[in-house]
């Protein structure tokens, strides 16, 4: 499984930017995705899951009203919308998936992650 991350950038505080994730090696539409994020010095943590119909979604509360997370599987790609960006959502930004069909989206972003993808990096300035 290959996961490639795109869309990072510099922004300013209260601006927006939008993440994609394009998923190859296995039937994408089969499974949970996620976003993660890891500031410096900090452990990653999640930011939000999406099912793999994307009818269900999970997002930690510190983005909840601010990010979408949706996915084209058509397309292979996951995608996280960011939108009044604050300095702290600085980080290095990673999507992710199990290896399970079965993981749910809870599942995904408290234990379930079994690939990484390479991360982008979002700088938001005050």
């Amino acid at each position: 499984v290959q996961l490639q991350a795109s869309g990072g950038g510099l922004v300013q505080a209260g601006g927006s930017l939008k993440l994609s994730c394009l998923a190859s090696g296995r039937t994408f539409s089969s499974y949970v995705m996620g976003w993660f994020r890891q500031a410096p010095g900090k452990e990653r943590e999640f930011v939000a899951t999406i099912s793999w119909g994307g009818g269900s979604t999970y997002y930690v509360d510190s983005v909840k009203g601010r990010f979408t997370i949706s996915r084209d599987n058509a397309k292979n790609t996951v995608y996280l919308q960011m939108n009044n960006l604050k300095p702290e959502d600085t980080a290095v930004y990673y999507c992710a998936t199990g290896r399970s069909p079965r993981t749910s989206v809870v599942e995904l972003a408290h234990s379930g992650v079994d690939y990484w993808g390479k991360g982008t990096q979002v700088t938001v300035s005050s």
